[in-house]
């Protein structure tokens, strides 16, 4: 079964969401990012997924006091992504005590050193491939590169990778349903490859039909925060997978 990986974005040590990337239509939740964790861990997930927004503006990790909260409170990994541009950056999230370090800007801009990073660091790396249209996303999705997802996992395949977090930037946060069709072509073209689904989740009827499709993890964030998901439905998933 496809596994659930719920979503905590954080500005200001804060649980938001963003609408499109868009820091503009930005939504604050009175949610406790600490509790969150803990509610998550008590439904059985495997994985949670938490990216720094204020660090992916500014290319530079912002909330790593959180991060080091979180990790002391959870009994699963976190993947962490969001301004991680640099050497330093990353041993600082893996200090803070995060699981797995999710690379998209870097590996986009400087694919040298992501695949430095991969031959280092294995399965810790996960590739955020971030798409608005036929371009990747970066700096915090505020610019686009000419460079289409193909090319960037026939690029790292070679070094070691793994895990790809791909988001539908035009889905995300929308309620709409995701790109299923995306993600069936890239885990048909590239079996090897553990793909996350991210944007778009508007409810169980959706993670079930990915699930159908054959998709191996998926992210939900604002469908839980707005009630169409519930912590008992994760619960229930979790414990059948």
């Amino acid at each position: 079964m496809i596994q659930i990986i719920p979503a905590i974005d954080i500005i200001g040590g804060r649980c938001v969401r963003l609408t499109q990337g868009d820091y503009g239509r930005k939504k604050v939740y009175d949610a406790d990012p600490v509790e969150l964790v803990r509610r998550y861990c008590d439904c059985g997930v495997q994985r949670i997924h938490v990216v720094d927004l204020d660090g992916a503006k500014v290319s530079s990790p912002c909330n790593l006091d959180l991060l080091e909260r979180l990790a002391r409170t959870g009994s699963v990994p976190i993947e962490w992504g969001g301004g991680i541009s640099g050497d330093e950056a990353l041993q600082q999230v893996f200090d803070a005590g995060a699981g797995f370090a999710i690379i998209g800007t870097l590996a986009a801009l400087q694919p040298e050193r992501f695949a430095a990073w991969l031959q280092r660091y294995g399965g810790r790396m996960i590739l955020g491939a971030d798409l608005d249209g036929d371009a990747v996303a970066v700096k915090g999705w505020q610019q686009t590169v000419p460079i289409g997802i193909d090319t960037l996992l026939d690029r790292f395949i070679p070094e070691g990778l793994q895990e790809v977090i791909c988001t539908d930037i035009r889905r995300d946060g929308m309620l709409q349903g995701p790109s299923t069709g995306l993600y069936t072509r890239l885990q048909g073209r590239y079996p090897d490859l553990s793909f996350t689904v991210s944007g778009g989740i508007s409810g169980m009827q959706d993670i079930r039909a990915l699930d159908e499709a054959g998709l191996h993890k998926v992210i939900v964030g604002k469908a839980i925060y707005e009630g169409k998901i519930t912590l008992e439905d994760i619960r229930t998933w979790s414990q059948n997978a």
